[in-house]
């Protein structure tokens, strides 16, 4: 007698069996009676299998689409979704990746009204973001660009970016963005060596050059090196831009030089090209200091070391000081330390006049009048005590070494005595690598910085407006950006009493908490500092 064969039947048709569609999916079977399973119709296993897979997925959208971050209402993705929505929406996984390249700060602490005054928990309390997330979806003729502009193998652009970290930082943001104006592959920028820092970091010491070109590759060709065949020694280099230049200026001025050398070279880029741009050039600003400029891992490694040192204890206010031998100089103020500082400072603006920047003829009372000087640390002090900073709050000092040292941070440590800087902070094994390295330096304050629950900066500058932007990018984080005009006449009426003097820094930096502050209020805000509304929405997800 021939062998009666058993057929196995998977655990799915066997659940699905005793479901309505069983009699769809299944067909009788003749067998002993030993055996009484339904045998699987193959005309509709294939078709049940696709739909039970569409069902699926579907699920994992649903589930994917709701599962949405407490922090920027981001959404995560499975490697399916992103695989499902890459092959319909082009474009798609760039967008998602930018969630995941974005450098974000640590959390702010919850700070508890017990044992804080009035004034101490409302210094604490972080602003109403009122709904506003990161939202970078460029328009559609933007995206059919791209594919040109980013397989350009002809032209390219080369730049050197001059000055402190985040000057050079804006100078590269800019230099992304000329490129695709010229529709010009982009040379890895060069950092050119500033005589006052005497840093002489390549762009990748400080910068993660291979997450700037993945990051930007939907936007601009990003490479390394200029081929052979574009190598020219006698290649000149554009210094003369004007002012606030428009996309049409830059086409007009380099379109044909490009297109008949292969190549430019733009040097002294500083605040050149026009804040007030096309919103899809915009949001490419905003993409590239927000996402494409990571720092190298060195860097943040030890930033990120430093900034959970710092918020492992609870809440810290980050304040960068510009205290600096050149800051004073340049600005055409007087340190606060008495005579003999102030004339050393004279001393050396006489020697380099170029030092003194802006407004030459003003004098030093007419700056102070109109709120050109930095506040020093006195200043900051009663600031931040007036706005209801509690003596045991913990500061962090971003900035490079204070000229006067230890006396000119004296005010401020007898004020806040849980005061501490990265040096300090830090030891000296982790410091070692960074030594006489002022950019690598300034980008670990960078981080440590953006962590901060509260940052003020003592002086306005590329720092103020980088962080003024990106603690509103990931969040809308408290910045209080002080009012040094209608500060003065508090800070020089001797017969002021505390209180008064209290009462009139709030009332003067109600305002100033870091809420959503539109660009298009004033004209000429840079995107970098004022995100609103070009790269930021306010919907219930970061995605559109």
């Amino acid at each position: 007698m021939a062998k009666t064969r058993t057929m196995k039947t998977p655990l799915m048709f066997h659940l699905l069996s005793y479901t309505p569609f069983s009699t769809l999916l299944y067909t009788p079977r003749k067998s002993n009676k030993s055996h009484k399973f339904l045998q699987p119709s193959s005309s509709l296993v294939l078709l049940i299998f696709s739909l039970l897979t569409f069902f699926v997925v579907s699920i994992l959208l649903v589930i994917g689409t709701v599962n949405v971050s407490h922090k920027h209402n981001c959404l995560f993705h499975s490697p399916i979704q992103l695989a499902f929505f890459s092959a319909i929406f082009p474009d798609y996984s760039d967008e998602l990746t930018l969630s995941k390249s974005e450098m974000v700060p640590l959390p702010s602490h919850g700070v508890s009204a017990m044992n804080l005054s009035q004034e101490e928990v409302e210094f604490w309390k972080q602003p109403d973001n009122q709904g506003y997330v990161p939202c970078l979806d460029f328009g559609i003729g933007y995206r059919r660009e791209s594919p040109e502009i980013t397989s350009e193998k002809q032209r390219f652009l080369v730049v050197v970016a001059s000055g402190g970290l985040n000057q050079q930082r804006n100078q590269i943001v800019d230099a992304v963005v000329i490129a695709r104006i010229l529709r010009a592959a982009l040379v890895v920028p060069f950092l050119h060596v500033n005589f006052i820092w005497g840093d002489e970091s390549e762009f990748a010491d400080i910068f993660d050059v291979e997450h700037f070109k993945r990051t930007l590759q939907a936007d601009v060709r990003v490479v390394s090196a200029l081929p052979f065949t574009h190598l020219i020694s006698t290649q000149a280099v554009e210094t003369q831009i004007p002012f606030d230049v428009s996309p049409l200026w830059i086409r007009s001025r380099f379109s044909k030089q490009l297109k008949q050398e292969g190549m430019l070279v733009l040097k002294g880029l500083d605040s050149k090209l026009s804040k007030n741009l096309p919103d899809d050039l915009q949001k490419l600003r905003c993409k590239v200091a927000f996402h494409a400029l990571r720092f190298s891992e060195p860097i943040r490694e030890l930033g990120n070391r430093l900034a959970r040192r710092m918020w492992i204890e609870g809440p810290y206010i980050a304040v960068h000081l510009r205290l600096e031998k050149d800051v004073w100089a340049r600005t055409g103020c007087r340190t606060g330390l008495g005579l003999q500082y102030d004339q050393i400072i004279q001393q050396e603006r006489n020697t380099r006049p170029k030092y003194l920047t802006g407004r030459v003829n003003m004098s030093y009372p007419q700056r102070r009048l109109a709120g050109l000087c930095p506040l020093n640390a006195l200043e900051v002090a009663r600031l931040l005590k007036a706005l209801g900073a509690p003596q045991q709050a913990r500061v962090y000092i971003a900035g490079g070494e204070p000229f006067g040292g230890s006396l000119a941070l004296k005010p401020l440590v007898e004020e806040f005595p849980h005061l501490v800087t990265k040096e300090t902070l830090a030891t000296c094994e982790e410091l070692l690598p960074f030594a006489n390295r002022s950019s690598a330096l300034a980008a670990v304050d960078y981080i440590v910085s953006l962590s901060s629950d509260v940052f003020l900066p003592s002086h306005g500058g590329n720092m103020a407006r980088a962080m003024q932007g990106h603690r509103a990018y990931t969040g809308h984080r408290k910045y209080i950006r002080p009012n040094k005009r209608m500060m003065v006449a508090y800070y020089e009426d001797p017969w002021i009493s505390e209180a008064e003097f209290g009462a009139g820094m709030r009332k003067l930096h109600n305002k100033s908490k870091g809420q959503p502050e539109p660009r298009t209020g004033k004209r000429d805000r840079d995107v970098i500092a004022y995100p609103v509304p070009e790269c930021m929405c306010q919907r219930s997800s970061g995605f559109s």
